[in-house]
């Protein structure tokens, strides 16, 4: 019988997930008492809802009315939602950061899973450096290595006659660096803990490894694989340092915009507060509803490992 015969996907059913997000909610219970569990959740949401509030209602109000510190609204107006694209430029900084945060979490995702396969799986010469360089890497900061990655794409670009700072693609790269061994450890994390039965099973059928990789690996490992992107899809959403240095008028994202606006707010009279708040919104819908999209995958993910 042929190894494409006998290996089908394998699809993961939610029996075992639901039993232990009971047995989970039921500890939880045992350790507070239901009233005290709901007065700690609401005031939890209260915490994290009222910054959004305020920024939802200065976003309707009047520039002055939030100058002078109000809450509430006192004159709603929905202008400010359709000034944002011609004085903030939102519609060009929110397709830059899309093409490039999008491009940098799909290749994470890609690369980081099959790379952690090799190292969790394949014992070689220099594995255990690889996985200690994963972490050292996350432990440099930022603004350390903006000078050096400038000079490379400078150098780069003089040596092969390739322009890449000001483009997308340049800062596609300049993301890939940093988010590539963040996701790759995410991975290697969670990989540790499948259990390696399965493989054995498909190896004896005769499935090669790549037969392996993706008609087993992967199909148990999307809760990882979604964690690594969302993480390399935020880590080029929210960063502001690269993007000031490595992009021009035509290629910023959206993170570099909303700092512009702001910078030209100071000093003058009454800044136009509805339209910054509703700049901020707007930009942070794109984040919300991926993270609402992949919330049951997140969830797995991040707790993947914990237990053993």
């Amino acid at each position: 019988m042929s190894a494409s015969n006998t290996i089908a996907p394998v699809r993961v059913t939610p029996h075992r997930a639901s039993a232990k997000e009971g047995a989970r909610q039921a500890q939880i219970h045992r350790l507070l008492p239901r009233p005290l569990l709901i007065v700690i959740l609401a005031a939890l949401l209260v915490f994290s809802m009222v910054p959004v509030l305020y920024i939802f209602f200065a976003s309707i109000n009047s520039d002055l009315a939030v100058a002078r510190g109000a809450f509430w609204p006192t004159e709603l107006t929905f202008e400010n939602y359709s000034k944002i694209w011609t004085t903030v430029d939102l519609g060009t900084g929110l397709v830059n950061s899309v093409l490039v945060a999008g491009g940098v979490a799909i290749v994470c995702a890609g690369l980081s899973v099959s790379t952690a396969y090799v190292l969790v799986r394949y014992a070689f010469r220099g594995r255990l450096l690889v996985l200690r360089g994963l972490l050292a890497l996350q432990s440099i900061p930022g603004t350390l290595l903006l000078l050096p990655v400038f000079v490379l794409f400078s150098s780069a670009a003089s040596t092969l006659g390739v322009q890449i700072i000001g483009t997308r693609w340049g800062l596609f790269l300049t993301y890939l660096t940093f988010a590539l061994p963040f996701s790759t450890w995410v991975m290697v994390t969670y990989l540790r803990g499948l259990p390696r039965e399965l493989e054995e099973a498909a190896r004896l059928d005769g499935a090669s490894p790549f037969k392996i990789l993706t008609r087993i690996i992967v199909p148990l490992s999307w809760p990882g694989i979604v964690v690594s992107g969302i993480f390399a899809f935020l880590l080029g959403w929210n960063d502001v340092l690269f993007a000031s240095v490595m992009t021009r008028p035509e290629s910023r994202t959206v993170a570099v915009s909303l700092q512009i606006f702001g910078a030209t707010q100071e000093g003058g009279a009454v800044p136009v507060y509805g339209q910054m708040m509703a700049a901020a919104l707007v930009c942070a819908v794109p984040v919300v509803v991926l993270y609402l999209i992949f919330q049951r995958y997140l969830v797995g993910g991040l707790t993947a490992g914990g237990v053993k």
